[in-house]
């Protein structure tokens, strides 16, 4: 089976693109173009597996681009987008750009195509500062960032292309992933970073807000499922372990694993604005184990420890710096 993973060289989509070709898929591969050539996290494929792989250096905005890549195959993992929240303060009309109108090209391509699946990746940061918990995929909508809102554009979209054309499409809603590859501004990356490094102050923004905390290879089997579970067209189903964890608690965690005994310091000029910030995210995962039959596995402790071992192990790519969170 052929298939297209948009957004390839990035943290889950190149997870996802090597659980796909170690299970024989041949993978089409988006990644966002460089004048390095640089193929992200693809290049920490094995060898073997990047010979199998054909990789285009592009944009998601390209609507020609997007057209050519779609065809032929079979199913299309959309994961390329603008996901940096304090940056979408900064520059919203580019979140707009890539995360609707990208959106907009992949789903007309794969209505033109005939697509058998497509698979649409959104963002718990849709529900905003949670009404209810644990969540689940009927709770309101609420777009407290310039990010949040352009993904809610886009799964909007997403469901009107079901609706309109019998797009079979699935929107797919990961709580917060974390692992290997992700960037280093991401919360957990950056205080292991630092405690490795042996600061002894580690300084981050708001303490307070919970998260509900997905290990990437868990994450990236629900996308396994999803492309063969049959009956989910027009679903939105999101995943998470269950369980909220404050930042403090994650920071003191991820310290723990380390045997760090630096002091974690909060201020406020790291803050998001005040009526931007989700304070609690906490996921009902019944959906995802009713129609997929997913669970995760990955606690968040064995998790810390896979990204402990992959920072020290690339230790260039997070050299300490003074990140902002």
């Amino acid at each position: 089976m052929t298939v297209l993973v948009t957004g390839a060289g990035g943290f889950i989509g190149s997870h996802l693109t090597e659980a796909l070709l170690s299970q024989g898929y041949k993978v089409r591969a988006l990644v966002h173009y460089n004048s390095q050539n640089n193929w992200g996290h693809l290049r920490e494929l094995r060898p073997e597996l990047q010979s199998k792989l054909e990789v285009c250096l592009g944009d998601i905005t390209d609507t020609y681009l997007v057209t050519s890549l779609v065809a032929g195959c079979e199913v299309v993992f959309h994961l390329a987008a603008l996901i940096g929240i304090p940056y979408s303060y900064q520059a919203p009309a580019s979140y707009v750009a890539t995360n609707v109108c990208g959106t907009l090209n992949v789903l007309q391509a794969c209505r033109q195509a005939s697509v058998r699946r497509l698979i649409v990746t959104s963002t718990s940061e849709v529900y905003g500062t949670a009404r209810y918990t644990p969540i689940n995929e009927a709770h309101p909508l609420q777009a407290q960032s310039p990010y949040a809102a352009s993904k809610i554009a886009a799964d909007k979209l997403a469901e009107s292309y079901f609706c309109s054309y019998d797009l079979p499409v699935v929107t797919f809603r990961p709580f917060n992933t974390y692992g290997p590859r992700q960037s280093a501004r991401a919360i957990i990356p950056t205080v292991l970073t630092q405690a490795i490094a042996k600061v002894e102050k580690i300084t981050l923004g708001n303490l307070e807000p919970k998260r509900d905390l997905t290990f990437v290879s868990d994450t990236v089997q629900a996308f396994l499922l999803a492309a063969q579970t049959p009956g989910i067209e027009g679903e939105t189903i999101h995943f998470g372990q269950g369980t909220a964890v404050s930042v403090a608690e994650i920071a003191q965690r991820c310290l723990s694993v380390v045997g760090s005994k630096a002091e974690i310091v909060s201020v406020t000029e790291r803050q998001r604005p005040q009526h931007s910030e989700v304070q609690l995210l906490l996921c009902d995962a019944s959906k995802a184990q009713r129609m997929l039959g997913w669970k995760p596995i990955i606690s968040l402790d064995e998790g810390l420890s896979r990204v402990a071992d992959y920072v020290r192990s690339y230790s260039e790519q997070y050299r300490h710096r003074d990140y902002v969170v």
